[in-house]
This record gives structure tokens, sequence and C-alpha cells, in this order.
């Protein structure tokens, strides 16, 4: 028995990449995950490799579907005690031509959708001296700026200062929020935009995939693994008196 049995934990994007880490971590301290996403297939396949899994299939930046994926994910394993909110795009363009639906996804996706996850699962996390917890999965971007990724910068940083927000607003009832600020990451989104930058550039993938790791002060990319270690811990009774902090996970200082 871990030390998350008897716990319920929400993780959206918790088909592949940091929420399937994420979700394997916390399922191997004994959690009932229910897993969300768009796509049912890597659901599917993520919630077969765990022993107390449900896959629920959401779009996050819409009002109805998060209430409907809490009252699934209620139904299958209870109220639920902690939430990942994880999913996220990262598309690119100088800040002169991205457009306005860019912008508006990608606001829509990382920080929207990040607010409603959380707002519809609120009740439940937050009741009192449950010690329910709240991690956002931002990233570096979310602390320092990076050229051509405007609007994905502006995002993380809010979903940062949401963190923060709700960690001042929910202390009183033993919940903590924070949010872990991943460096590049080797994840599917990574992939994709390494395939940009290698249509872009006529570089090899893994040449820009050696270039992005460059920008993480250790020189490699950031493991799924290493990012899920942190979640947790932070979801751990020792962390109990860590709230309203952005962790970096980036091999230095960012």
């Amino acid at each position: 028995m871990g030390f998350l049995a008897n716990r319920h934990v929400l993780v959206t994007g918790g088909g592949t990449g940091i929420g399937a880490a994420i979700a394997r971590a916390l399922a191997g301290e004994g959690a009932a995950v229910s897993l969300v996403g768009r796509r049912k297939g890597p659901l599917d396949e993520m919630a077969a490799t765990l022993p107390k899994a449900t896959a629920i299939v959401a779009d996050i930046t819409r009002e109805a579907d998060c209430a409907a994926m809490v009252e699934a994910a209620r139904a299958a394993h209870g109220p639920i005690d902690i939430v990942i909110a994880n999913a996220g795009v990262a598309p690119s363009a100088p800040a002169g031509k991205t457009s306005l639906a860019l912008w508006q996804q990608t606001i829509d996706v990382n920080l929207t959708g990040s607010f409603l996850t959380v707002r519809a699962a609120l009740s439940d996390v937050a009741r009192k001296n449950n010690g329910g917890r709240i991690v956002f999965v931002a990233s570096t971007a979310g602390l320092k700026g990076y050229a051509y990724v405007s609007a994905y910068v502006a995002a993380k940083h809010g979903v940062v200062g949401l963190a923060r927000a709700l960690s001042v607003e929910l202390a009183a009832t033993g919940a903590t929020v924070n949010a872990v600020c991943p460096g590049f990451t080797d994840t599917p989104l990574l992939a994709g935009a390494a395939d940009n930058i290698s249509s872009k550039t006529g570089r090899s993938t893994d040449e820009a995939k050696a270039t992005l790791a460059k920008d993480n002060p250790h020189g490699r990319l950031i493991t799924p693994e290493e990012v899920a270690s942190t979640v947790l811990w932070l979801c751990s009774p020792g962390a109990g008196s860590i709230n309203g902090q952005a962790i970096a996970i980036a091999g230095g200082q960012v």
C-alpha cells in the first residue's frame, strides 16, 4: 500500500508524455487515476497499464466537457483528491505573425483549460482537512521569456499566476496548489516542435532536439519521469506546507 492508497487523481493530457509519466508515478503509490484527453486510443492504452484507471474523453476548453469529465471521474472512483492540470499545446510563430486564432487556441488550452479543469473539481479537492492537491504543469516559459512562442509564454505565465492565487484562496482548507515548470522535455510535444524546426531550417530532427536541449543548463532534455517525480513529491504528506510555488525542473538556474 503506497501513500496514495484510497486517493483519486485526475490527470489531464494523461495519455502520453508528461501526463502519462505522472499517472504511472501516482498509480505506483496506490492512487486510482482518471485519465483525461481528447483522443480515446492513447487514454485506453494507458489505462490498461495501470491497476485502477479510467479513460475519459473530454475537451478541457469546453465548460460542459469539464463538468461531465468530473462527473465521470467521480462515478468511477469517488471524489477527486488530486488534480494534475497538465494538458497543453505549444505552437510557435513570430509575434508579428501570430494570428488571433493561434493566440486564442494557445490561451484556451493552456490557461483557460487549466482553470476550467480545476474549477470543475474544486469542491472535491478543497474538502476541509482532506489534504487535497492541485498541481499545474506549467513550463520554464512561465518563468521567463522565449522568442517565437509569445502566446505560449503568456499562457504559462498565466498558469503560474493562477496557481499562486489559488494557493492563497485554498490555504485554509488544507489543500495545496503548486506549479511545476519543466524546461525542454523529451515528449511528443517537443518532437513536434523539433519537426517544425527541421522543416523550416533543413536541419535533422535530432539536430533540432539537440538545439532545444542546449537551453537547459545541464545540456540535455528533461525526462517525463523527472517531472513526475517532482509531482509525486508534491502529492506526498511531507509536502503539505509547500504551497504557491513554481518549481523549475530545468537542470539549473532559470
